[in-house]
């Protein structure tokens, strides 16, 4: 962490809950006007639940009062504590107070309380049953009710669609300001995540996933904060490179979650033996000729209104995905969400050479006969699509492979 950290905490002997079972951070920039209100209404909150619980406010480089603020709360509040650092970042904020809460379980919420506080419950229950690892607050599950402009919504669900497509994110909603981690799991993955913004919470969750964590789900009723200063273009961008870096990441072994994975191995399910050879071809021939013609439906339907570079892009890329989904449970029995973005890698690896082969098929047809059937264009695309079956199951198969740690 490069920023200073200033604390403020009451004394334990004036505060009976320094050493508390829950530590809920409200990280903070900038919120002198309403931070003061929303403390005191969650505080207030806090008093029904039947286990100790402290308030961290993080504040996170604010120029206005609210430091000033959050350090007389937390003299007034006996569960309130306060930290101030003179870095931006909400990731950074929660990595601070994350590290130095000495709580059996640490989570966050936003300051504008836009998740109903009646959620709070069922979201620390199995944290604190040592049922799960992780809990979140979706938005996008059935049983969510929300409130929120068309296009903020729309931008929600495009994103966690990518997250499901590309890392095969098994969680719904990454950016629900609305979460909780058991703290010694917490201390496992916070070296691990290298984000200190606002990708941070995708970051920590896809990490979480991959090593085959348990995350526990709770549908939430949120109202949008028609107030919030985030910017969406500048934060898409930010979210975009995260997803390429945490590909790079995971694929090539700089992120290695053996040492996560192996210590929660006893909570998880035995893995399946691995499928004979002969058991896997066959399996791996009835998706690849499944996959094959759903690509040449897609290819025709597209076809019609765009030219054959990009049918054959789009097609080819659907059908990828859901090829190595298939792969995974079908061919290789692998049902754990463990090693599930290093297998999408290969995947798309797979789909980078199969996109080489096809177009490069396509643009000799093309060189060699300018008008070219549309017959002939699938002929072409089905003999380079084998070609391309092939280098995919021999790369799936070494990528799918049992591997020690796992």
């Amino acid at each position: 962490m490069t920023a200073d950290l200033v604390s403020t905490a009451p004394k334990a002997e004036e505060n009976p809950q320094v050493r508390t079972t829950i530590d809920l951070v409200v990280p903070v920039y900038n919120e002198e006007h309403g931070l003061e209100a929303s403390v005191r209404h969650l505080d207030g909150y806090l008093r029904r639940l039947p286990y100790p619980v402290t308030i961290t406010i993080a504040d996170n480089a604010s120029t206005d009062d609210t430091w000033r603020i959050a350090e007389r709360l937390a003299s007034e509040i006996p569960r309130v504590r306060a930290i101030h650092l003179d870095e931006k970042g909400r990731g950074r904020a929660l990595r601070a107070a994350w590290s130095t809460s000495q709580a059996d379980v640490v989570g966050y919420m936003d300051v504008d309380l836009s998740t109903d506080l009646r959620a709070l419950p069922p979201l620390l229950a199995p944290l604190l049953s040592g049922h799960s690892d992780l809990a979140i607050g979706t938005r996008l599950a059935h049983g969510s009710r929300i409130r929120r402009g068309a296009k903020r919504d729309l931008l929600s669900k495009g994103y966690n669609l990518l997250l499901r497509g590309i890392l095969s994110a098994g969680f719904t909603d990454a950016q629900c300001g609305f979460k909780a981690i058991r703290r010694d799991v917490a201390e496992q993955l916070l070296p691990l995540v290298e984000d200190d913004s606002w990708f941070f919470d995708t970051e920590l969750l896809v990490l979480a996933s991959e090593a085959g964590l348990r995350i526990h789900e709770v549908p939430v009723d949120w109202v949008d904060d028609p107030d919030s200063r985030v910017d969406i273009a500048a934060t898409v961008k930010e979210d975009l490179r995260g997803i390429a870096r945490l590909l790079t990441g995971v694929a090539s072994g700089r992120i290695d979650l053996r040492q996560v994975a192996s210590a929660r191995s006893a909570t998880g399910a035995a893995a399946a033996p691995e499928r004979a050879l002969p058991e896997q071809l066959v399996r791996f021939a009835a998706v690849g000729v499944i996959s094959t013609l759903a690509y040449v439906v897609l290819y025709s339907v597209l076809r019609v209104s765009v030219d054959a570079q990009a049918a054959n892009l789009i097609s080819l890329l659907v059908t990828a995905v859901a090829n190595t989904a298939a792969n995974r449970r079908l061919t290789f029995g692998i049902t754990a969400r463990q090693g599930a973005v290093r297998h999408h890698v290969a995947g798309l690896t797979a789909f980078g050479i199969g996109l080489a082969l096809t177009s490069g098929s396509l643009g000799l047809l093309h060189w060699a006969a300018p008008y070219a059937s549309h017959m002939a264009e699938l002929s072409v695309l089905v003999l380079a699509n084998a070609t391309a079956t092939l280098l995919r199951f021999v790369i799936l198969r070494w990528v799918m492979r049992p591997r020690d740690g796992q």
